[in-house]
């Protein structure tokens, strides 16, 4: 049996490289997503950055800590509390101390950032510097309230006695640069005289002691709520200690995505390239059994030739992940989406998971088909001509319902019972899988009329080209439906992931416009930064107008007694004055009975009863009851919570919406408006350009990452369909000497090959888009049932460009092959042997 399998590998060995190249992609996609996935679960082990150079820090608890049943569950604090300035002063007691203060700051363009990617400007006293690795490169410290030290990176112009413009919350003014420090690398920092950094920020957020650790725990006593750090737990009062872990949650979170697609994509092709090479060979089958070979022989022979390939393309692919990983995680390092330390570890177990996956895979792609070859009569296969028949047995279509239904009921299910679960990635990624199985299973049912459908008017014209196109795509039902497969599922992955994202992106941006009625927003950003006390004051004081002040900050509450759930809150001035700028979804309650001991909650909240108390935990780790005074629907689930600004843990003011009231002249409020922004360096817009700047995009990471799964998915789709075209025209070259025996050119043909393969790929994207179509009318349902109305962001470009591209690909992959076979005298093709 071995001998007769490497025989008949040898002579049908375009079908058996095609399968080897489609299952060894296929595990090297799996391998290199999968090294890539578990170089995340471990960040590297970092010692103290910023106070190397410190005994003791002492600072506020940055953790929520709570004991459940099931032990202590911890939560960042959104606004930790500061050190107390009689703290500070008993500490000076015990040794030497340094005050330090935080504070953004903005630098001009000619200072070159001295802190990692994206790290913002910071404001510090001069004093802590000698905590610090900082030391000055050029220059002198501060000593007047106008001078500064500055942070220069490479390719800074500025120098020592320049005068720079430095916006600080205070405001924006011209600062002395009277020194320089070299970058730190964790942050970009700008010093301060310890008088003037503590009249721009007078909260203190640390004091660096130089005594023993136990001496400063003895002089803080118990219940002070503040860290003593020493040692290695200095780490703690680093800028972001967290950044590795948190930045590697996104990468684990886009990797895993991108593992999943590349499994279900490389599992869907694969099966299907196989199925197709074994339903190839029915005839070779049928004579075999007339030679005398029983069903469980030509089953057997099946198995044996999947199972050499399965491990020799298994190995191969499991050898193109280990080179493929490394510049994947260099490419995204690069890109910015993982961090620039990101590297591939030497964990060995996802190539053994990719090894066996491509090996099972190979295996099962075989069963159904052999046991269907096993089971036909001789002479019912010697029967059989060109024209497909029975390619859909009965266990095929319960599966293919079976498939169907379950991915119909979920999506049924889940508008029913949490339309909010459609809309987040995890789900809408995966939502479509099964949606394309199904179609997949039913494309031999479907192809046939579908192709007869569009080819109905090509049929039509001069020419006998697009006649024989339809007959032979619907005759060959089989092959259809095999060089479609890779064409469902390119077009589905790519409408549904393009189209669901931006369908949610306009329904996020239509939901912010509907809930504004402010005419101007002034916004600090991101990074914990404020306004500037003046402007707000400049604001509120502006005739005809009303203004609403808010603060960001956190809410955390204890759910089920097991689990801290944290929620982004607004802490605003005035609850009247928000109602009055906005118009936000209240579906019980009033915004107006807002008071410092209620909290205005959304419909996510496990108690949702308008007058009844809530245990939450403020920003700054206090806990506190309060009252719901109203609660709002979930919409896309941006709709957070609202308390009063006596429970905003200290938070400084970073957003204020104005609306002109009356009337008032609405050009003379936007140019004083303007005019104060300009005085305090604050950039005033109008509410459509907030929602613009805001609105409808999606971060370059997230924009990038997506790509990246989008490309690595179409690439070996298009790679898959490629291959089986050829398989699949070296496999009709006995057709196509027949042609050219009845009187077709040489051209004639090829056009022939083409059109047919063109028409394939155009039902292919039909089925493709019927299932981009299905789930993006879930999604569309679930917005409308979240009480968001928005239409349907279809992705008209990226369909174009990927079945334009696919019938491209399938146009060459089908004519070279041909050919190079149409060289041969047709009388020789014609006496070609099978």
């Amino acid at each position: 049996m071995l001998s007769l399998t490497l025989r008949g590998m040898r002579a049908r060995w375009v079908t058996f490289v095609g399968s080897f190249v489609a299952l060894a992609l296929g595990v090297g996609l799996i391998a290199t997503t999968g090294l890539a996935l578990a170089a995340t679960f471990d960040a590297p082990e970092r010692g103290t950055e910023r106070f190397g150079g410190a005994r003791v820090v002492v600072q506020a608890a940055r953790e929520l800590s709570a004991d459940t049943p099931i032990g202590v569950r911890t939560s960042p604090l959104s606004n930790p509390r500061a050190v107390p300035a009689a703290l500070a002063k008993r500490l000076a007691k015990v040794g030497a101390t340094a005050e330090d203060r935080t504070f953004p700051v903005s630098l001009p363009g000619t200072v070159a950032p001295g802190g990692g990617a994206g790290a913002a400007p910071v404001g510090h006293p001069w004093a802590i510097a000698a905590a610090t690795p900082y030391r000055l490169s050029s220059g002198r410290a501060p000593s007047a309230p106008d001078e500064v030290v500055v942070t220069t990176g490479p390719g800074a112009r500025v120098r020592t006695g320049d005068r720079i413009e430095v916006g600080t919350p205070d405001g924006t003014g011209p600062r002395r640069v009277v020194g320089t420090v070299p970058a730190a690398g964790f942050e970009t920092a700008v010093f301060f005289t310890a008088a003037e950094a503590a009249r721009i920020a007078p909260r203190i957020d640390r004091v660096t002691v130089d005594a023993d650790p136990a001496a400063v725990r003895a002089a803080l006593g118990t219940g002070s709520g503040m860290s003593v750090l020493a040692g290695d737990g200095r780490r703690a009062a680093d800028p972001d200690p967290d950044r590795d872990k948190e930045a590697l949650v996104s990468v684990n979170a886009l990797l895993g995505t991108a593992a999943g697609i590349t499994a279900f994509v490389s599992v869907f092709v694969v099966a299907s390239t196989f199925t197709f090479a074994v339903a190839q060979r029915r005839r070779e089958f049928g004579l075999l059994r007339m030679a005398g070979a029983t069903p469980g022989q030509v089953r057997r022979m099946v198995y044996a030739e999947a199972l050499v390939i399965g491990l020799f393309a298994s190995g191969a692919g499991c050898a193109l992940g280990r080179w493929g990983a490394p510049r994947l995680a260099g490419w995204m390092a690069g890109q910015g989406i993982a961090p620039a330390w990101f590297r591939i570890g030497a964990q060995t177990w996802t190539l053994h998971v990719a090894f066996w996956t491509g090996l099972t895979v190979a295996l099962a792609g075989v069963v159904t088909a052999s046991f269907r070859a096993g089971r036909t009569a001789p002479t019912a296969a010697l029967r059989e001509a060109a024209v497909d028949s029975g390619t859909m047995p009965w266990s095929r279509r319960l599966v293919t319902a079976a498939v169907l239904l379950t991915g119909l009921g979920l999506l049924v299910l889940a508008l029913v019972q949490d339309p909010g679960d459609i809309l987040k990635r995890k789900t809408y990624i995966t939502q479509p899988m099964l949606l394309i199985v199904a179609f997949a299973l039913l494309a031999p049912v479907l192809m046939r009329p579908l192709t007869r459908l569009l080819s109905w008017l090509p049929a039509r014209l001069p020419g006998a080209v697009g006649m024989l196109a339809r007959e032979n795509a619907a005759a060959g039902i089989r092959r259809t439906a095999a060089v479609a497969a890779p064409v469902v599922v390119t077009v589905a992955l790519a409408c549904s992931l393009l189209g669901t994202t931006a369908t949610i992106n306009e329904a996020k941006a239509a939901e912010a416009r509907t809930q504004l009625r402010a005419d101007f927003i002034a916004s600090a950003g991101a990074n914990g930064r404020a306004l500037p006390d003046r402007f707000v004051r400049a604001a509120r004081t502006i005739p005809g107008v009303t203004a609403s002040a808010s603060r960001s900050t956190g809410m955390t509450v204890l759910e089920e007694g097991t689990a801290l759930v944290r929620s982004e809150a607004r802490a605003v001035d005035n609850p009247k004055a928000l109602a009055a700028v906005s118009h936000l979804p209240v579906i019980a309650g009033s915004l107006e009975d807002l008071d410092d001991g209620g909290i205005v909650v959304n419909e996510e909240w496990l108690t949702t009863r308008v007058g009844e108390q809530v245990s939450v935990w403020l920003g700054d780790g206090r806990r506190a009851r309060l009252r719901i005074a109203a609660v709002l629907a979930v919409g896309t689930g941006s709709n957070g919570v609202y308390v009063t600004a006596a429970n905003a843990a200290g938070a400084g003011i970073d957003r204020v919406d104005i609306t002109v009231t009356g009337d008032a002249d609405r050009a003379a409020v936007a140019r004083r408006l303007r005019a104060a922004g300009a005085a305090s360096g604050v950039e005033v817009t109008t509410a459509d350009q907030w929602v613009a700047a805001h609105y409808p995009r999606s971060s370059e990471s997230t924009r990038l990452g997506l790509l990246m799964i989008l490309t690595i998915a179409l690439v070996y789709t298009g790679i898959a369909l490629a291959n089986t075209l050829v398989m699949a025209t070296t496999d009709r070259v006995r057709d196509l000497a027949a042609l050219r025996l009845t009187g077709a050119t040489k051209a004639q043909v090829l056009r022939l090959v083409t059109v047919e393969s063109v028409l394939v790929v155009a039902a292919g994207a039909v089925l493709g888009g019927a299932v981009s179509a299905l789930n993006l009318l879930g999604v569309w349902g679930a917005l409308g049932l979240l009480g968001v109305r928005s239409g349907i962001a279809v992705p008209w470009s990226a369909i174009g460009t990927v079945t334009g591209a696919a019938a491209l690909l399938a146009a060459l992959a089908a004519t070279l092959p041909a050919a190079f076979a149409l060289r041969t005298r047709p009388i020789a093709l014609a006496g070609t042997r099978e």
